[in-house]
């Protein structure tokens, strides 16, 4: 069950220019393009099919699940469930 603030190393299934399809033990989920460091940062190489990404569960309620592959909202994640960072 994939929710909220989990996280994962997912791999890449498919690549697209609006963002990521990826595959979390049979569940799929999605990155928005902002949401991989590529967008933000041109040493970044954007993803490929098979990659596997660390990712953070952003919003579980959609389908398939939004999830984001940056140190930020990972960051976030720890701390709304109360982790040292």
């Amino acid at each position: 069950m994939i929710s909220n603030e989990q996280e994962f190393d997912a791999v890449a299934t498919g690549v697209s220019m609006v963002g990521v399809m990826v595959e979390i033990d049979g569940a799929k989920g999605f990155i928005d393009q902002t949401k991989h460091p590529s967008w933000w940062s041109p040493d970044v190489e954007s993803p490929q099919v098979g990659d596997v990404l660390h990712v953070v569960v952003l919003d579980d309620s959609r389908t398939p699940p939004r999830l984001s592959a940056l140190e930020v909202d990972i960051e976030i994640a720890r701390r709304v469930r109360g982790e040292e960072l």
